[in-house]
């Protein structure tokens, strides 16, 4: 079995939902220094406004990074589903062993 051709389209999906995930992940650790540098400068005396945007970007982040992360993901991967088309239709495309 070879593949010559992949669908684009196809990839993409999968791929901006699996990039989806990992920015929640990315998100979510980003969030939680966020918090850890709010709580840090709660504790100063000019600290509130500091804490307040802390605060606001982890949220923030929480929300933006998976829909970042998704959009640069189907992005990347029509291009290299294109890509790769162009290639397999020069070179003959990947063989697969299949049981």
């Amino acid at each position: 079995m070879v593949v010559k051709r992949v669908g684009p389209l196809s990839v993409a999906k999968n791929a901006a939902v699996l990039y989806a995930v990992l920015g929640l992940v990315i998100g979510g650790l980003f969030s939680l220094a966020a918090v850890a540098g709010a709580f840090g400068a709660a504790g100063r005396e000019d600290g509130g406004v500091a804490a307040g945007i802390a605060g606001i970007m982890g949220v923030g982040a929480i929300v933006m990074f998976p829909i970042f992360y998704a959009c640069i993901g189907f992005v990347g991967a029509i291009i290299a589903c294109a890509l790769y088309n162009v290639v397999a239709s020069m070179v003959g495309g990947i063989e697969l062993d299949v049981e």
